[in-house]
């Protein structure tokens, strides 16, 4: 079970709730693994409840959604988000460009334009792209781009030369030599090896 992260809601909290006392430099990565605590799992268990009970969901889910936020945020992972949702941090700023890429992957990209849409030096946005998410720009729209046809091929039955061209790819030839290069295989021979894996 996954919760995203509510970027308003996570803003709003970071700034209501007191930093902790030792707060965590902005070149660390902002990746994090911990082991949940039972208050994080008791909300989690009462959120999936509702399901049975959807008529008060309107009223009890946002509620609980808010507990989740705010107790990740107190938590041990709290300096990490607190550092990506604290509006004017690089991290933020970083953050807003990760979700720029998400919701334009298939346009062509000008990282000098990326890094103005954020309010950054194009060098330093570079710089602390590349700490956040261990990819350059480029790099990191190209995932997204191939892990999207990967997946229209293997949900939505698409040809690669469909889904090459529904990513953003003008060139069939390059689609194919990067995604051989991510996945280790051919768009073809990759999507069946992948039914045939979870089909036993």
């Amino acid at each position: 079970m996954a919760l995203a992260v509510n970027k308003q809601l996570a803003t709003q909290l970071a700034a209501e709730i007191p930093p902790p006392a030792r707060s965590l430099p902005e070149t660390e990565k902002n990746v994090s693994i911990a082991s949940v605590d039972a208050d994080v799992l008791d909300a989690f268990l009462r959120l999936l409840e509702l399901l049975d009970k959807p008529e008060q969901v309107p009223v009890l889910a946002p509620m609980i959604i808010r507990e989740i936020h705010y107790r990740m945020l107190i938590g041990p992972q709290g300096g990490f988000l607190r550092q990506v949702n604290t509006l004017g941090s690089q991290s933020n700023q970083i953050s807003q460009a990760i979700t720029w890429l998400k919701d334009n992957y298939r346009e062509p990209l000008q990282v000098d334009e990326l890094a103005k849409k954020v309010n950054m030096a194009t060098s330093t946005f570079h710089r602390h792209f590349k700490e956040v998410t261990t990819l350059s720009p480029l790099q990191y729209q190209k995932r997204l781009r191939l892990y999207e046809a990967q997946r229209l091929m293997l949900v939505e039955n698409e040809y690669a030369a469909n889904a090459c061209l529904a990513v953003g790819y003008e060139s069939p030839t390059q689609f194919n030599r990067e995604y051989k290069r991510l996945f280790g295989e051919p768009p073809s021979r990759n999507v069946s090896k992948v039914r045939e894996t979870t089909m036993h």
